[in-house]
């Protein structure tokens, strides 16, 4: 087991979101009226780092929901962002372990969803072997349904995971050129930059090949938007940055984590079903490209999302970069 890297806060504590009394009356009381039951009890969601209102609301008839909110004023981009998030939930084939939309409506200057209620929480880090391959399980489960995705979700203009890498994460060659400031690096980093830039680079460029892919992916699969059940059974949340691509693009960014928390990422990604006849140097090109995005946006200042959210992604940063430093043999030479 290697050494264990702990980010500052718990992914379970990162929200900073309205409570539900801090909604409009009016909102409230016509999201009631469509749960069939007056809301006796509201729980706010502790992880992610969006601003909008997120929580399990139980009514008086025993029933439980989730809603998320957002103002169509000040929080427009959260509201298109629900809206697609429930376009493509609909569109999930059966077999994905993912919350289903109940329905959507707009009031009071907001818009608001409705999902199944997951009974269970965001795993704990280090993660603990059962909640690992419970994660590893749903993520395997949900690749093999959506390897041959529905029209219904093909409908919905899906961007190329390829075209992402090679447009919105390549930003060691823009550090390279010259384009961009260089974020913050380790101390083992800095102590051989020149060649190390050249080599995240070459990677980098690599990425985009690799990340071909016909089936549809999560995009954006990490700890904060997976859920394990009392019964142990692991469930893939907010799914709005779904992509086309290769799936063993999410098991890497998955694994970061498990990397961190002193696991052997590289047999866990080697065994997942999503990284069968994967090179080792397509990890690496996929670490090389979530290293350079996470710390290039560590670093470009305040956020008006939640402020722990800066924090996250100079962790993931770091530890993407470890790990794929270990892999390269980086950390001896």
């Amino acid at each position: 087991m290697g050494v264990i890297s702990l980010p500052d806060v718990p992914y379970g504590a990162t929200a900073v979101r309205p409570a539900w009394a801090d909604l409009p009356m009016e909102l409230r009381t016509v999201i009631g009226a469509r749960l069939g039951s007056p809301v006796v009890w509201a729980t706010s969601a502790g992880g992610g780092f969006t601003r909008g209102f997120a929580g399990v609301l139980d009514t008086e008839a025993g029933q439980r929901f989730f809603v998320k909110a957002a103002s169509l004023e000040h929080e427009r981009h959260l509201a298109d962002w629900q809206y697609r998030e429930v376009s493509i939930t609909g569109a999930l084939p059966e077999a994905v372990p993912a919350a289903r939309p109940r329905w959507s409506l707009t009031a009071a200057g907001y818009y608001a969803t409705c999902l199944d209620a997951i009974d269970g929480a965001v795993p704990l880090l280090p993660w603990t072997a059962p909640d690992l391959r419970a994660a590893l399980d749903a993520w395997a489960t949900a690749a093999d349904a959506l390897a041959d995705p529905p029209a219904e979700l093909l409908a919905l203009d899906l961007p190329p995971l390829s075209y992402l890498l090679e447009h919105d994460l390549s930003w060691w060659a823009e550090i390279a050129g010259g384009r961009e400031p260089e974020p913050a690096l380790p101390s083992w980093a800095t102590a051989r930059h020149g060649e190390l830039l050249d080599e995240l680079v070459a990677l980098e460029k690599l990425a985009p090949g690799y990340g071909r892919g016909d089936g549809v992916i999560h995009g954006d699969l990490r700890l904060d938007n997976v859920m394990v059940d009392k019964a142990g059974r692991g469930w893939i949340c907010d799914w709005t940055w779904c992509c086309r691509g290769a799936p063993f693009f999410d098991t890497a960014t998955l694994l970061v984590t498990a990397h961190a928390s002193g696991l052997d990422a590289d047999g866990l990604f080697a065994a997942h079903p999503t990284a069968r006849d994967v090179p080792a140097e397509a990890l690496d090109a996929m670490l090389a490209s979530m290293a350079g995005y996470w710390l290039t946006r560590a670093d470009s200042g305040p956020s008006s999302a939640s402020p722990y959210i800066r924090g996250h992604q100079r962790w993931s940063g770091n530890m993407a970069l470890h790990w794929l430093a270990t892999r390269r043999g980086w950390l001896t030479t």
